[in-house]
């Protein structure tokens, strides 16, 4: 199967700090990946260069055989990747059906949704259709007329997918998910996500949360310093060497408990 996602020889460094250091890796379609590993082990970092967020020194983004490299975010929003950040900043004065609709112009331009041709009514039309669908997946209805920054943390998550979807990505990369989000809403984000990835939707996930990774995901990337010491399912993490030596080597006393 060709791959959905590949990143080949990507390295960055701030300064004289490698913070990544020749990663490679594939997602093939409609798979869930988790990306694990220690604290500034350069998860974050992964998804920022990926996404376009943070120029890379090295290496090539290729998302379904187009280069994705040097390209600014939104452009890489319009070519089908989309993601989420650990703390989603919602506007003080826009509900949440409307931070969905402003979400939506990126699909058809900010100047276009201001002009009256019948293309563009059909566009609102269909950007308002996918925001009162994805209400109801993402579990939002019942807050659609609330004030988008009065939101719990959760909710602001889930919103911040919900946005993230308006365009219809085909790769969806999650930052740290379920941080700060109750237990019940941890369960109710699974059910969610599993259901759109039925759908075909491909997600990348950074997430400290074992217990999250485990029911979600297909495989995991372990980072360590940079670089990926090891690719296996979430039942091999905690008896794969090379994952208990990177989580022993930051100072972690039983790593078998770290990633149980």
């Amino acid at each position: 199967m060709n791959a959905l996602l590949k990143v080949t020889g990507m390295a960055k460094a701030y300064g004289g700090n490698q913070v990544l250091a020749s990663v490679d890796f594939e997602v093939r379609p409609g798979e869930i990946i988790g990306v694990i590993g220690p604290n500034g082990s350069g998860k974050s970092t992964l998804l920022n260069a990926i996404s376009g967020f943070t120029p890379i020194d090295r290496g090539e983004v290729l998302l379904q055989g187009r280069p994705l490299q040097g390209m600014p975010a939104h452009r890489i929003v319009e070519q089908g990747l989309a993601r989420t950040f650990q703390l989603p900043s919602m506007p003080d004065k826009m509900t949440v059906m409307e931070v969905l609709l402003a979400a939506s112009t990126t699909a058809h331009g900010f100047w276009g949704s201001l002009l009256g041709s019948r293309a563009n009514r059909e566009a609102e039309r269909a950007g308002r259709a996918r925001a009162e669908q994805l209400l109801d997946e993402l579990l939002l209805r019942k807050v659609r007329d609330n004030a988008a920054a009065a939101l719990s943390g959760g909710q602001k998550k889930l919103l911040s997918v919900a946005c993230a979807l308006m365009g219809k990505p085909q790769l969806l990369m999650l930052d740290e998910p379920t941080a700060g989000v109750h237990p019940n809403l941890r369960r109710d984000m699974i059910q969610t996500l599993q259901h759109l990835n039925r759908q075909g939707l491909a997600l990348m996930i950074v997430e400290h949360d074992m217990h999250f990774i485990r029911d979600l995901c297909h495989r995991c990337i372990v980072l360590d310093r940079g670089q990926i010491v090891a690719v296996c399912t979430p039942a091999e993490l905690s008896s794969n060497e090379q994952v208990l030596e990177a989580y022993l080597g930051r100072g972690t006393r039983h790593p078998k408990e770290a990633i149980a």
